[in-house]
């Protein structure tokens, strides 16, 4: 057998096995988060602190034990805020769970490139959002959720 072939058939080898792994790793889809609640903590012109009260809802059929949550807030195309949790709670299967998360917000500068493009194309009907970010867990083969959720608030 010469050493060409023998590469040949570890390198198929080696591509089922990878093959075979990747099929064992369960499959999350993405939880959905929303704000149910807002605190203010502290603030001046230039930045803004926030507690913001969370319901995560998952949508799978196995518990997650989450490590932490991050997510950036868009507004009109422009990020508004960052947010971060670093406490760990388990969200039941098919079930929610509630968590503090602090945001760290710029209101004064994003509003203001807002009302400048406003000011550029007039005022919009609606205004969309975006929040995106990701689950980090505590366990697990797979170690992040990254979600994404999108949509628009009406203006008028």
């Amino acid at each position: 057998m010469s050493r060409a072939f023998r590469l040949s058939i570890l390198s198929v080898l080696a591509t089922l096995l990878l093959a075979g792994c990747a099929s064992l790793v369960p499959r999350l889809d993405p939880p959905q988060l929303s704000v149910i609640g807002v605190e203010w903590v502290r603030g001046d012109l230039f930045e803004q602190r926030f507690k913001a009260r969370l319901r995560v809802q998952n949508p799978n059929d196995r518990a997650i034990a989450v490590r932490g949550v991050s997510y950036t807030l868009e507004v009109g195309g422009e990020e508004l805020g960052r947010g971060l949790s670093g406490s760990s709670f388990t969200v039941p299967a098919l079930g929610e769970a509630e968590f503090d998360m602090l945001v760290t917000a710029n209101f004064a500068g994003t509003l203001a490139r807002l009302l400048e493009r406003a000011r550029s194309n007039g005022l919009p009907d609606s205004l969309s959002y975006r929040l995106r970010g990701e689950v980090k867990l505590a366990e697990g083969l797979v170690r992040t959720i990254p979600f994404d959720e999108k949509g628009s608030v009406r203006l008028r």
